[in-house]
């Protein structure tokens, strides 16, 4: 049986998961709006940039709340 997790990894969690939801938001919000007011490819680019960017840094978040709790189990 699983232990819950700590406060402190519950809070990791919640920042990890904002970060995700929040990058994707903001994805989804640049396309939309790159083709509504006709950004340059450049522009575009940026912003998937950026996204990959919040992904990657997620990813990592999700990384090393994965690891400390597998360190948590002995």
């Amino acid at each position: 049986m699983a232990t819950p997790p700590s406060p402190k990894q519950a809070k990791a969690g919640q920042r990890a998961a904002l970060l995700l939801a929040g990058t994707g938001v903001f994805w989804i919000v640049a396309i939309w709006a790159g083709g509504a007011m006709n950004w340059t490819p450049r522009t575009r680019a940026l912003c998937d940039l950026i996204a990959l960017a919040g992904f990657g840094w997620a990813l990592w978040m999700t990384f090393q709340l994965w690891r400390s709790r597998q360190t948590d189990k002995g």
